[in-house]
């Protein structure tokens, strides 16, 4: 019988929806914790993301913040990787880096 772990419960379907964000769109944090079924937790979604193992499949680069922008700082590398494998998949940015409406995810 499977024990109840909260915290692994949400984890898996935060997961299970970072998954499902369709190539060439983005989902905010704060879309992904409602669909998950936890809408006060977009913070906990970037703590689960931070924390990925490194090789990890998940497609991470399609979460951003609800500003629809990439939360990480412009001058680093990780912005850098985020924005580009974004780009590849088609998703557009203004000269402001931040990221076309139609690119959302609904």
């Amino acid at each position: 019988m499977k024990s109840s772990n909260p915290q692994q419960e949400l984890a898996e379907k935060v997961f299970t929806v970072i998954g499902g964000i369709p190539f060439g769109k983005v989902a905010s944090y704060g879309q992904i914790a409602r669909l998950a079924g936890s809408p006060k937790h977009a913070r906990k979604v970037g703590q689960l993301l931070k924390n990925l193992p490194n090789g990890s499949t998940l497609p991470w680069y399609r979460v951003v913040n609800s500003q629809r922008r990439i939360s990480f700082p412009q001058d680093s590398s990780k912005f850098q990787e985020q924005k580009s494998r974004l780009q590849a998949e088609g998703v557009t940015f203004s000269n402001s880096n931040v990221i076309a409406k139609h690119c959302v995810w609904e």
